[in-house]
């Protein structure tokens, strides 16, 4: 086994024992919404009666949660046919099937049709996010508001989306990526020999991409807060290091 490896794995959780909330579900109804109220409190008292579109909405507990507020239609696009099943058998078991989708894609009919589109958690791992941006924006209706969160990103200390079995913080930039996927095959095995492989997919995501990207796609930015570790948010700030100490961007954007 290569010495990069080796100290790796010393430095990781033994592959028999990872942590106990690595087998539980992340999300449930009840605590979906966490992060949009977390960045976005106006959200909950607002939603009733709007027309929501959740790009990249996984098992569908965050489409459920906004429809039991009273929204009137809540659309979650997300390409995994078997967490898009879940999705829609989620909507079921609360009855709020009748106003509740879930689509592989956008369809030709969402465009300008939704006062609010959502982005949580999604937007490291869309392997294409220009054209999610892009998407995210044609849907909006006029005056329709663009909710992002994510992180953490690519060079924050766990951006590598690693901590399930290691907790050495910037473990992409400290090892090599064969090194890092030749260590995570011990406790997944899916194959994965690039970071953009692994399950859901790393796109690489750092706060200049997607400052970048915003801008590309046509949106301008109506409020944004960098979070960082510990609270202490203002080492976004620090010239030259916010790409490292940048744990969770929010970012509320409309269309220019």
């Amino acid at each position: 086994m290569p010495l990069g490896e080796r100290v790796l794995l010393a430095l990781s959780h033994a592959p028999d024992a990872l942590p106990a909330d690595e087998t539980r579900p992340r999300w449930t109804v009840e605590t979906a919404l966490t992060l949009l109220d977390e960045a976005f409190p106006w959200v909950r008292g607002e939603v009733r009666g709007l027309r929501i579109m959740d790009m990249g909405c996984g098992a569908g507990y965050q489409l459920v949660a906004l429809a039991r507020l009273g929204a009137a239609r809540v659309v979650g696009i997300e390409p995994n046919p078997r967490t898009r099943a879940a999705a829609h058998r989620l909507a079921v078991e609360h009855g709020v099937a009748d106003r509740v989708a879930v689509r592989p894609a956008p369809a030709t009919g969402d465009r300008a049709g939704y006062d609010i589109v959502v982005s949580q958690d999604s937007m490291e791992h869309f392997p294409r996010p220009l054209e999610v941006l892009e998407q995210m924006r044609a849907a909006l209706a006029p005056g329709g508001r663009m909710l992002v969160v994510f992180g953490p990103p690519w060079l924050a200390p766990y951006g590598s989306h690693m901590r399930f079995f290691t907790f050495v913080p910037w473990v992409n930039l400290l090892f090599r990526e064969r090194t890092v996927l030749a260590v995570r095959a011990r406790y997944k095995q899916d194959g994965a020999r690039r970071y953009e492989d692994v399950e859901s997919g790393l796109n690489r995501m750092t706060v200049a991409r997607f400052e970048a990207l915003v801008a590309q796609a046509g949106l301008v930015v109506r409020r944004r807060r960098y979070r960082c570790l510990k609270g202490m948010d203002f080492l976004a700030h620090l010239p030259g290091a916010r790409e490292l100490l940048i744990n969770q961007v929010q970012a509320e954007l409309m269309a220019a």
